[in-house]
């Protein structure tokens, strides 16, 4: 049976990240596998009462190009959500270690933007365990809400890497190469920034830290976090969307640090419809894509 556990307080991230570290040690750790019998977690874990912090927001803004503003940015819920999330993924019945996943999609969608004011409920679970090519798929899904008025919901899909009974299905060609097109906008991004999100965001997984524990995790370089990404790259539009809106993002290819990249926002049609790119500069492959679309 399903049950709820309401957390006393935010999780602090260092400890979680503490023991999401300790999860992928032999033996005391998870298992290297996820079980073919394996079932998402049926527990809900609540946080209720949240207050945005204004400096802690202020600092997330300068990190990510946001505004800073009355209202919060459209990508800030995944900030207030993460640590509930990182309380879930570290339990003993999620089925694979944090520390090692790959966030693979995102998507918010947001119901009204919200104030900054506004005590905020935030109830998160995890559903959809199932197969890929590349591993084994799981949805952490996060409502946030006002009193009783759902205003934001959170969802991100993460992969455990390892073969699946769908691993030698075919695939398809590799895309090819080739020069991009001039962008609409160059992203800047190196150490100091990305640590200067994480701060403000509380991610601190290794891997976007330094570059030793980066290499650790199989990463020539430090790399940027896939939601400084998605926040950067919506940062200019942002304005120009309406109040309710999806924002659905794919991750590509890591960005190793310092990089600059190729950012692209193109209107395709209805009033705050993007479709959202970035791309290498040289090479035009996709580190994230993205689209916008009303309601």
């Amino acid at each position: 049976m399903a049950k709820t556990i309401t957390l006393p307080a935010a999780p602090g991230t260092a400890e979680l990240y503490g023991k999401a570290v300790t999860a992928l040690l032999p033996g005391i750790g998870k298992p290297p596998r996820v079980a073919a019998d394996a079932v998402a977690p049926d527990t809900r874990y609540r946080l209720d009462g949240i207050r945005v912090d204004s400096a802690a927001l202020q600092a997330y803004c300068h990190a990510t190009g946001q505004r800073f503003g009355d209202t919060l940015p459209l990508t800030y819920p995944f900030v207030l959500q993460f640590p509930v999330t990182m309380k879930l993924m570290t339990s003993d019945e999620f089925p694979f270690g944090a520390v090692g996943s790959v966030h693979m999609t995102n998507t918010i969608e947001r119901k009204r933007p919200i104030e900054v004011g506004e005590p905020l409920d935030i109830v998160t679970h995890a559903e959809n365990l199932r197969e890929h090519r590349k591993g084994i798929l799981i949805d952490v899904v996060s409502e946030v809400r006002v009193g009783s008025e759902l205003v934001t919901t959170q969802t991100a899909t993460f992969l455990k890497q390892q073969r699946t009974s769908l691993s030698d299905e075919p695939r398809g060609p590799e895309p090819k190469s080739k020069t991009p097109p001039p962008p609409d906008a160059i992203l800047a991004v190196d150490l100091k920034r990305i640590r200067e999100y994480a701060a403000a965001s509380g991610d601190r997984n290794p891997i976007h830290m330094g570059n030793l524990p980066a290499k650790a995790f199989g990463f020539p370089k430090a790399i940027a976090h896939g939601m400084w990404s998605a926040a950067a790259a919506v940062a200019n539009i942002e304005a120009q969307l309406p109040d309710a809106v999806t924002y659905d993002v794919r991750f590509g290819k890591p960005i190793l640090l310092p990089a600059k990249v190729n950012l692209y926002a193109r209107r395709t049609g209805g009033a705050g419809d993007f479709d959202i790119s970035i791309r290498d500069r040289r090479k035009g492959f996709p580190h994230l894509t993205a689209t916008t679309r009303e309601g």
